[in-house]
């Protein structure tokens, strides 16, 4: 992960914690390298606010200009591969109540935003092919684990996830898919 810099006060996490700019940055990660017009296009906005924000995540270093294009042809890129968990652990400072506000507006947000593909995928999962429908789709495995062998479990999947990421480049028969994870407490916490 890139170091992330940002402006006295104004920390990577809290610029992230708007609508727009989390959705930028996502369609970035997901799609790939684009440009104001091509991302205000597919979030259904205007280009002088995909520019506006597109710059603010820049500021921060969760995005950066790829260096190909110029001017309004500028082609922006995800510096930042984790999601939004995973990125606010890095930059969140706990004893700021702004960036506590932000972390948890940035999770909800995030949650939102797995609901509203989570349900594309079921109403459109039936115009796949066969082969396609069982492998996709929601699951959920229960563990039993420590703290340390969660972070360990972690690791293993980004390190796998990372592996099938390269095996797919180049072959047509690849499919991009996002692969979530959400580890969730069974036990209540302790008291």
């Amino acid at each position: 992960m890139s170091e992330l810099t940002s402006p006295p006060g104004r920390t990577a996490l809290r610029v992230l914690a708007h609508p727009l700019r989390s959705r930028l940055l996502a369609e970035l990660r997901v799609h790939g390298d684009a440009t104001a017009t091509e991302l205000a296009r597919a979030l259904e906005t205007n280009t002088g606010a995909t520019s506006y924000h597109l710059r603010q995540l820049a500021e921060v270093g969760l995005i950066q200009d790829s260096g190909e294009g110029t001017g309004r042809r500028r082609v922006w890129r995800a510096t930042i591969s984790p999601g939004p968990t995973e990125a606010s652990g890095d930059i969140l400072d706990p004893d700021d109540p702004d960036d506590v506000a932000a972390a948890d507006w940035l999770a909800r947000d995030y949650l939102e935003h797995f609901t509203g593909r989570a349900g594309d995928w079921l109403d459109s999962r039936t115009e796949w092919p066969e082969h396609w429908q069982p492998v996709l789709g929601l699951e959920d495995h229960l563990v039993l684990v420590t703290a340390e062998q969660m972070t360990a479990l972690r690791e293993e999947l980004r390190e796998v996830l990372e592996r099938y990421r390269r095996v797919g480049q180049g072959n047509p028969a690849a499919k991009r898919v996002s692969f979530y994870t959400c580890a969730l407490p069974v036990d209540r916490a302790p008291s």
